[in-house]
């Protein structure tokens, strides 16, 4: 349960269509459902503002399917990253509303008849080969409720080709810069904006640049200040930090707050 569907229980027995009864049932279920090798976790969309996400990697199909079969039994939105065609093809055969995402490797279900869409959340790339891990960060921050504006391909190779969108740069709320080679971009971009900026370093690369190690370290040795650094090709982490940061304030709460000062 979710805090809007908590809400929505909430509102019914003040109004007088669920009985306490009814509610006490709802809000006493179990907090997980132990299934052996995993525990599914019902209680997070209340905790965190988002359902459990599976992480597919080391999973079996069989176990991506019962996970997701499960969760979905209560939520009406679900992610899976790291997911192969395999463990898609399997939660599929229980879940026909499912998609997969190839290029980002995840899979989503959203069934809310309403989703939202607050706030700009900017996600850059320094070149091509980084868009699967840009795809899983914009793609859950998407889900999670941000407006998300994609930038991809202005590495500092070709500088002229991010300035070429400051406009961009200065509208955004948050900023996930994805880089890998060098990893230079954060940097570039955190001295363009006062917004945060999320440092993606991912594996692209050659030789010493050590499967994302080199990216990483650059990106954790930023001269930009406002820049913050998640691990190496950990889109999902990025996605949802935007997500959280950009959901902190919207615009009509900005709106208030400048009516209160004046």
């Amino acid at each position: 349960m979710n805090s809007t569907q908590l809400l929505s229980l909430l509102q019914a027995v003040a109004d007088g269509t669920r009985t306490t009864d009814e509610a006490f049932r709802s809000l006493s279920a179990p907090l997980f459902v132990d299934q052996h090798d995993a525990k599914v976790d019902h209680h997070r969309a209340l905790r965190c503002g988002f359902p459990e996400v599976i992480l597919c990697q080391g999973k079996t199909p069989e176990q991506v399917r019962s996970i997701g079969k499960e969760l979905l039994t209560r939520e009406d939105v679900l992610l899976a990253t790291r997911a192969n065609v395999a463990q898609y093809q399997a939660l599929s055969q229980v879940v026909t509303d499912a998609r997969y995402i190839e290029a980002a490797g995840l899979i989503v279900v959203d069934r809310r008849k309403e989703r939202k869409s607050v706030g700009q959340v900017l996600v850059a790339t320094g070149g091509t080969a980084d868009v699967p891990v840009a795809e899983e960060a914009a793609i859950t921050a998407e889900l999670m409720g941000a407006k998300v504006t994609r930038l991809y391909d202005v590495g500092v190779a070709g500088v002229h080709r991010l300035l070429a969108h400051a406009d961009l740069l200065v509208d955004a709320r948050v900023i996930v810069a994805v880089a890998g080679m060098e990893g230079a971009l954060p940097s570039v971009v955190g001295g363009l904006v006062s917004c945060p900026v999320i440092a993606v370093p991912t594996s692209v690369g050659y030789g010493a640049h050590f499967g994302g190690l080199a990216p990483l370290l650059t990106m954790l040795n930023s001269c930009a200040s406002g820049v913050g650094v998640v691990n190496i090709d950990n889109g999902f982490g990025a996605g949802t930090l935007a997500a959280r940061i950009n959901a902190l304030t919207t615009p009509a709460e900005h709106e208030t707050d400048s009516a209160r000062e004046a």
